[in-house]
């Protein structure tokens, strides 16, 4: 292979490496959901400060589920 080629070669691959690095991937959480799980940790750190223990989540549900 010429040099010519290669150096083709290489810049292509430095080329296609940095369009793939370039991708962002955005991920959207609604506020009021974050609000409130951040709420219940927040909750969660005081009661553990103040010597109680967690409540535990029922298995099957997600964090914050309400009944």
């Amino acid at each position: 292979m010429t040099m010519a080629k290669l150096a083709c070669r290489a810049v292509l691959l430095a080329g296609a490496l940095t369009l793939v690095g370039c991708v962002t991937i955005n991920i959207y959480f609604p506020a009021a959901a974050a609000e409130k799980a951040a709420d219940r940790i927040i909750d969660e750190v005081w009661q553990l400060k103040n010597g109680a223990a967690p409540k535990a989540e029922e298995p099957g549900t997600a964090p914050g589920d309400k009944k």
